[in-house]
């Protein structure tokens, strides 16, 4: 193990990195609100915090401090800030619970105290404003019926002691909570507090589900996605426009076999740009491109790349945007007029949180990489030179050094990734292997990862492989579609190919590899086990098992129908790549990792799992976390994670003795 020391050589050091999270860009330019997480005082979670960003580089300041923290920072014209809470009203009467929801809560443009603005009996979700106004529009959950009256119906149904929902539509969770009985509801506000928020959407039923919604420059038009739906499921997204001031809306853009989605206002709130997703089908996978409206204009037609995060350049005549690419995700500007694409950043990065100056001139953003957590920075808009701006703290010393490597698939395809490699691996010392598969499918190893955290294994003296195989982002649709219904066979092979690459190295042990991942990582771990003994262990988190059964359990059942078919109708599919039906060809030990709160990869997965491989005679632990979802967010939970896995893989791949951790 090297001897420099980091915070990636003990946990609690680890954990107790602060984690920037968002930017928003106040109305004058001068500075950005910036939301942190950060260890709470008894250690035993995150609290989100709102922190001054100066874009002039002086110091960054905390601005809110409470027990449950504070989020989504909005600003009003005047530079007002405005944040959502669950922090005690000071002026409440004696007895008031209204802490217990989030609120929204105002914090003036030149300092003082914070004070309540409004407040909603289910609590307020988020908050948008307007540019030119005092306008808001607040999301909220409202029980089925009239909004003035939810409070009486919450009151009601506490009374009668009954938590049961009843559903007539798909979905009924997503990732880690329960769908109703509440209704997402969008309600106008004025930034005053005055009067009671007004209900725009009644008759939502579900439609808002986890669309994002936004507020035009004058504050007198909301646009957002709306759901539709056939058969119960949800079938396409539609994208409409409400009038605040009598509740009407408007179908803007809609298509069979189309999402719309994500929309912001132009300037002069003449335009809207949004994401347009093409629904997949059994054939093949759908594309993504930016759609201008009216007229539904193709942005990008031929830009073999997803866009995402759109925002207006404040003349009005460009979008710039983010999009997965080669292993980066750089910012890129599209213009309006010629349909021309320019890449604005040259870097390694992956950029997120797109701000643009007033003036035009600067762009601000969230910048991270694989080898360096995410900081607050500004891109010219025209050299493209980066300047990294003063954040919470400084970028934590790395026990090791990040390189690229490619390879070749059997099937001629070029191929990368990224490799960490650990202080000290030379040909003299060559260090341990460990292969770790993103989650998606369709994503990439692009980004600073807080949970699957490279650098951990690295200050263990262990090098990591992060390789792109078929289905990742960022090389274009058809190499997706290289992996696209075939989950297992394509991706595998390139998963290989790219590890035989990296273990030729003579700074690689070739002799001493594990492999890990998670979600779609944990199903390329589940279906490894069944295909090779190459590996001495395997870390399967949140892994898909029996592929027909996760169907019917997950918490989104309408994409695996459009890609994989409905397994009672036709299981061809199904049987090729389910990972369950090679349980007796497994001989390298597995550690099974889940949440009970898992809803996107059910617990059945690992259930079945670990069942399968105990009735088969099979190697391996099971660590489980009963109230953790798809991710281990809790810093407990976090610890015990990490010290599972090494002590795992130290046993297996380093023939270390098992060292059960003290916690567990």
């Amino acid at each position: 193990m090297p001897d420099a020391q980091s915070p990636f050589h003990d946990l609690n050091d680890y954990v107790a990195i602060p984690r920037m999270t968002s930017l928003r860009l106040s109305p004058d330019g001068s500075w950005l609100a910036a939301t942190v997480q950060s260890l709470s005082p008894d250690k035993k979670k995150y609290v989100t915090s709102v922190w001054r960003i100066d874009t002039a580089g002086g110091p960054a300041a905390r601005l809110t401090r409470s027990a449950d923290g504070e989020a989504g920072p909005r600003f009003l014209s005047d530079g007002t800030l405005l944040f959502v809470s669950k922090r005690a009203d000071p002026e409440a009467a004696d007895g008031d619970d209204s802490a217990d929801k989030p609120a929204l809560w105002r914090l003036p443009a030149h300092g003082g105290e914070a004070s309540l603005v409004t407040s909603l009996p289910g609590g307020i979700g988020g908050v948008e404003t307007a540019a030119e106004a005092g306008s808001l529009l607040l999301s909220g959950d409202v029980l089925p019926g009239d909004a003035a009256e939810d409070e009486k119906r919450r009151q009601a149904r506490k009374d009668a002691g009954v938590s049961a929902i009843l559903h007539e539509t798909l979905p009924v969770r997503y990732w880690d909570h329960d769908l109703g009985p509440d209704e997402p509801r969008l309600f106008a506000a004025d930034a005053a507090g005055e009067p009671e928020p007004r209900d725009l959407t009644p008759d939502a039923g579900q439609a808002l589900s986890e669309q994002a919604a936004a507020l035009s420059p004058d504050g007198g038009t909301a646009a957002t996605g709306w759901w539709q739906w056939r058969d119960g499921v949800q079938a396409k997204s539609e994208l409409v426009t409400i009038d605040l001031a009598d509740g009407s809306r408007t179908v803007v853009a809609a298509d069979e076999g189309f999402d719309y989605g994500d929309p912001v206002f132009s300037p002069d709130g003449g335009r809207i740009v949004c994401l347009r997703g093409e629904h997949e089908t059994t054939e093949r996978p759908g594309d993504s491109t930016l759609v201008l409206l009216p007229g539904k204009i193709d942005l990008l037609p031929g830009f073999d790349r997803w866009p995402g995060e759109p925002t207006w350049d404040p003349a009005g005549t460009a979008i710039y945007f983010t999009a997965d690419d080669n292993g980066r995700r750089p910012v890129f500007a599209v213009d309006i007029a010629s349909g021309e694409v320019t890449r604005k950043t040259t870097d390694d990065a992956h950029y997120t949180n797109i701000q643009v100056a007033p003036d035009g001139t600067a762009i601000y953003a969230l910048r991270d990489g694989i080898g360096e957590p995410p900081a607050p920075v500004r891109i010219d808009r025209v050299s493209g030179e980066v300047t990294r701006l003063p954040g919470v703290a400084e970028a934590p010393p790395l026990p090791g050094r990040v390189t690229e490597v490619t390879a070749t698939a059997d099937d001629g395809h070029p191929l990368r990734g990224w490799l960490v490699l650990p202080d000290g691996a030379t040909a003299e010392r060559p260090a341990p292997l460990l292969l770790w598969v993103h989650g998606g499918p369709m994503s990439s190893w692009n980004s600073w990862q807080w949970r699957w955290n490279p650098w951990l294994a690295a200050a263990r003296g262990y090098a990591v492989l992060l390789p792109d195989p078929a289905l990742s982002t960022g090389y274009g649709l058809d190499f997706i579609a290289r992996g696209y219904t075939g989950w297992g066979p394509r991706p595998y092979g390139d998963i290989m190919a790219v590890t035989d690459a990296v273990e030729a190295r003579d700074d690689i042990d070739a002799g001493r590899t594990a492999m890990m991942g998670g979600s779609y990582g944990g199903y390329m771990a589940n279906w490894i086990a069944g295909h090779t003994d190459r590996f001495d262990a395997i870390v399967s988190h949140a892994g898909l098992w029996a592929l027909d059964q996760m169907f019917g359990t997950t918490d989104a059942p309408q994409y695996w129908q459009r890609e994989f078919g409905v397994p009672t109708a036709d299981n061809r599919k199904y049987a090729e790549n389910t990972p369950h039906a090679h349980v007796d060809k497994i001989t390298t030990p597995i550690l099974v990792i889940h949440g009970d709160r898992d809803y996107r990869v059910p617990v059945g997965e690992a259930l079945r799992l670990w069942s399968d491989l105990k009735l088969h005679g099979k190697e391996g632990k099971f660590l489980y976390f009963p109230d953790e979802n798809h991710w281990i967010l809790k810093p407990g939970n976090v610890r015990a994670w990490y010290q599972t896995v090494f002590a795992f893989l130290a046993q297996h791949v380093l023939g270390q003795d098992w060292v059960r951790p003290d916690t567990l």
